[in-house]
């Protein structure tokens, strides 16, 4: 399984469409396999999902996501995991191990604004 992580610097991004990189990992039987941080290729709605879909990502972890994202995810059968915080690497080894439990959304339309990568079309 392929897991894409919001990642600003080496945490977990508050905001899943604004972070500037992506962590993905290849995940298999409790280890992580592979991890490479990827640039966001940009934040505009309906791109992310798509562009991750063709990356072979099947889950997302995030501090938190809209509601459009997480409708936009569902339809393409992508597992979300919200409320999480941390380190990167700590993250992923308890997602690995199965011990990593979601927390709160933080977002609410809006919110976004002023923190990583812009729309470039559409509202918040």
């Amino acid at each position: 399984m392929k897991v894409a992580v919001s990642t600003d610097g080496k945490s977990v991004s508050p905001h899943f469409g604004r972070c500037p990189l992506f962590t993905i990992a290849e995940i298999e039987e409790g280890k992580i396999l592979k991890k490479e941080t990827i640039a966001n290729p940009g934040h505009h709605p309906g791109f992310l999902p798509e562009f991750l879909v063709k990356q072979g990502v099947s889950c997302i972890i995030a501090g938190g996501a809209g509601f459009r994202a997480h409708q936009l995810f569902t339809e393409k059968g992508i597992q979300i995991v919200v409320g999480i915080s941390g380190d990167v690497n700590e993250v992923l080894e308890k997602f690995a191990e199965g011990n990593l439990a979601g927390g709160k959304n933080p977002c609410e339309p809006g919110s976004g604004k002023g923190y990583g990568i812009e729309k470039t079309e559409g509202g918040d």
